[in-house]
């Protein structure tokens, strides 16, 4: 209680740091992806997970007409999500454009990502796990709450007394733009 709120935010933003590093390198280490061909009724497994794929459907959109897949995601037998990565071609420009999937978690984040068809049937599909990556955020987002309650101490918030010593008084003269406008310092003496 007795520490100013400055040394509460130092610890929140190095807490972030913390946070940060942790994410960054269990993302760098452990990140796995895949691009597979896959058929509707097959399964692909990556970090863990078994992605099947159940249907590729098309459906219309206001100005594109889109190629809709739907991958059940399960771990250990239990399902974990139900995906919907989406290849939309444009009418106007006629370009594709690729929706992707995502199905957040604290600990890890997929990714899938629905590519061309490569035969009557069959889709080439990527698949991404990433493992605390949310971490890396919620480090970010740690430092800047540090950084505002380290700017909202008391000590930035009010000014020395004029008895104060003078290691705490600004300087005056000292550097300002006033002595350097004219010349050198020199010539302002």
């Amino acid at each position: 209680r007795a520490q100013a709120g400055s040394y509460y935010g130092m610890l929140l933003a190095h807490l972030g740091v913390a946070v940060f590093i942790v994410g960054v390198t269990v993302v760098g280490g452990y990140a796995s992806e895949n691009d597979v061909r896959m058929e509707p009724g097959q399964t692909a497994s990556i970090g863990g997970f078994d992605f099947k794929l159940n249907e590729v459907v098309e459906i219309p959109g206001p100005n594109y007409s889109a190629s809709r897949a739907r991958l059940t995601v399960t771990r250990a037998g239990s399902t974990v999500a139900v995906l919907q990565p989406e290849r939309r071609i444009y009418h106007v420009r006629r370009s594709p454009m690729t929706e992707v999937a995502i199905d957040r978690g604290l600990t890890r984040d997929l990714y899938v990502a629905l590519g061309e068809p490569v035969g009557p049937t069959a889709w080439s599909v990527r698949l991404h796990h990433k493992p605390f990556v949310n971490w890396i955020w919620l480090g970010c987002v740690l430092m800047a709450l540090g950084g505002v309650l380290a700017v909202w101490g008391r000590r930035y918030r009010v000014r020395p007394r004029a008895g104060a010593p003078a290691s705490l008084q600004p300087l005056q003269g000292v550097g300002s733009a006033s002595a350097f406008s004219h010349g050198t310092v020199e010539e302002t003496k």
